[in-house]
């Protein structure tokens, strides 16, 4: 049976509950909420557990805030035995208009600190991940405060059928594996 760990990267507390950069988070709730499953306090994080098609998921949600990240993703893959090519990651990205979805098999940071700290303690970058367009409507210099803000009225109101989207390209990531995902959901 093929075990999978999907790790929704964000910042814990309320404080960032609702900002743009704990869009892992928001993925990572629909995606469990979906399979009726519930998250449980654990190291490093929240795991939630529950199968797919006959496939173990796990449903991580780090509690080591985004910059390290790495720390939480490297522990759950080494105790629950993950294979790198079923790990996934989910988070936001500036580089993507908000909503689009673009899922890739490796890469670099991009600039984003929760990668390159998974990225330094998995000693690779050659794992799959799924990015969340964010938009980059900020001055220049303020980037900080344009990640960790929260979601515009506007954006509020497609939100939840973009989050839906994701959701619906990590289940077929978890049936039909990364290429076949890739070919469906990167439009």
């Amino acid at each position: 049976m093929d075990k999978f760990l999907l790790v929704g990267l964000g910042n814990p507390g309320e404080k960032y509950h609702d900002t743009k950069h704990n869009i892992g988070f928001r993925i990572a709730n629909l995606l469990v909420k979906r399979f009726q499953s519930d998250f449980k306090l654990v190291k490093y994080g929240e795991l939630a557990a529950f199968k797919i098609k006959g496939h173990q998921i796990y449903v991580l949600k780090p509690s080591t805030f985004m910059n390290l990240s790495g720390k939480a993703v490297r522990y759950h893959m080494l105790h629950n035995k993950i294979k790198l090519n079923n790990l996934l990651i989910f988070t936001d990205d500036l580089h993507l208009p908000f909503g689009n979805i673009r899922l890739k098999s490796k890469g670099s940071d991009g600039g984003h600190n929760g990668h390159k700290d998974i990225i330094e303690k998995l000693s690779t970058s050659d794992y799959p991940r799924l990015r969340f367009g964010i938009g980059n409507k900020f001055q220049k210099g303020s980037q900080s405060n344009y990640v960790l803000s929260d979601w515009t009225d506007k954006e509020s109101i497609q939100l939840d059928n973009f989050i839906d989207l994701a959701v619906d390209a990590i289940v077929n990531f978890c049936i039909l594996g990364l290429d076949n995902t890739m070919s469906q959901f990167n439009s």
